[in-house]
């Protein structure tokens, strides 16, 4: 007799198998993964009930996809209780290709519906009163990336203070945060506050993009008449490939998850003096510069024995931005296990690794690492180890304080 009992448990749900024989049979059967419910995913289940009869406003771009691969544009146009009266873009635009910083235009959908640049870098990011007066309700879909300096969450804040003022309610469909729902990394000083970091969080807060709303709402006072479309079955332990859900590259340079790991550390070299692999075939897996000795670094940095991660010395040429199409010596990062891997540690590391070997040629930029005590320190030659330490105080207190706000286990 075989007795196969099948128990829930998300990504990890499997078949226990009991078998009685004369011998032992083992009989392993694995259960269909739980594919996670988006915000949007449920709205159509709801068939946009929340929108009936409104004029809506969507700040969106290509990701906005349902399980199916149904846009959210074109759910809206479709639907029959729902007016589409503008769509409003970031940076990347609305197919999510453009580089960054480049110029976003407004221009018309091919259905006529005009297409709002929120990204305009000669006038501002701030959008106006005069920019929703034709909308009714405003609804945010677009996937985050986990980390505080992407913008697509500040143009999010920017755009639930015009609500509020302009009364207009706003609801965000919930979307995985595809790295997981670990908080680390310096906190961001108010001084400091960007287009590239607007509220008071650490470089990889470790919440969905529901739940930072339900926080800046909350702690900055904002009172927008916020509204959550919650997922169903995503868990904080969860990075993006346990979702069930198919990656979409959320920009040009996130081409894929080990990118998106990664992200939070590497990028606290990026700027004019590092390139951090934009242009190459592995965006923020890698950093370099003509000036850096990528075995000198990778060496010193396989030494601290950094965990889930090592260092190879690699040579790249740079397509875009910093030393485009300059040869540069660098570092290929490997991400050996993402479950133990510290990316506020590795970032800080590296960062003090080319400050040691190359003075005076690097100086972190104080916009992506927030902290104005982190950057003092990286310039008196303490350790990433050393620094870590420093703002675990602050990072208890936000734990703490992001209990409130959030929505999943």
């Amino acid at each position: 007799m075989i007795l196969l009992e099948c128990y829930a448990g998300g990504m990890n749900s499997r078949i226990r198998t009991l078998s009685i024989f004369t011998g032992l049979i083992l009989l392993v059967v694995a259960c269909a993964d739980a594919r996670v419910k988006t915000g949007l995913d449920i709205l159509v289940e709801q068939k946009f009930a929340p929108l009936a009869g409104k004029r809506v406003g969507v700040i969106t771009n290509h990701s906005a996809l349902t399980y199916d691969r149904k846009h959210l544009i074109d759910l809206l146009l479709a639907a029959p209780n729902v007016k589409l009266t503008a769509i409003y873009v970031g940076e990347h635009g609305l197919s999510g290709a453009l580089a960054a910083g480049a110029e976003i235009a407004s221009e018309k959908h091919s259905s006529g519906v005009p297409i709002i640049s929120l990204y305009r870098r000669g006038e501002g990011n701030r959008p106006t009163l005069d920019m929703f007066k034709d909308v009714d309700v405003l609804v945010y879909d677009m996937q985050d990336v986990g980390v505080r300096f992407y913008t697509y969450v500040t143009m999010m804040y920017y755009t639930m203070e015009i609500a509020a003022k302009a009364k207009i309610p706003y609801y965000v469909l919930d979307r995985p945060n595809p790295i997981g729902g670990t908080a680390e990394g310096p906190m961001i000083d108010a001084k400091n506050f960007s287009y590239v970091g607007y509220a008071r969080v650490p470089t990889r807060p470790g919440m969905t993009v529901g739940e930072l709303a339900r926080m800046f709402n909350g702690e900055n006072k904002t009172a927008a008449d916020l509204h959550v479309i919650e997922m169903q079955g995503w868990k904080r332990s969860m990075y993006m490939d346990e979702t069930g859900l198919e990656w979409v590259n959320p920009s040009p340079n996130i081409r894929r998850l080990t990118a998106a790991i990664l992200y939070p550390g590497t990028c606290f070299v990026e700027g004019s003096q590092v390139s951090v692999g934009r242009g190459t075939d592995t965006p923020f897996e890698w950093f370099g510069a003509p000036w850096l000795n990528g075995y000198q670094v990778a060496d010193h940095l396989n030494g601290l024995k950094i965990p889930g991660v090592r260092f190879v010395a690699r040579r790249m040429k740079p397509a875009e931005s910093a030393y485009k199409g300059q040869e540069s010596d660098g570092v290929d990062v490997i991400v050996m296990d993402r479950d133990k891997l510290q990316t506020d540690l590795m970032g800080l590391e590296i960062s003090a690794a080319i400050m040691k070997f190359h003075p005076g040629k690097f100086e972190p930029r104080i916009r992506l690492l927030g902290s104005d005590d982190a950057s003092a320190r990286l310039k008196r030659g303490e350790t990433g180890s050393q620094i870590v330490q420093s703002y675990q105080a602050d990072i208890k207190a936000f734990r703490q304080m992001r209990e409130k706000y959030l929505l999943y286990k």
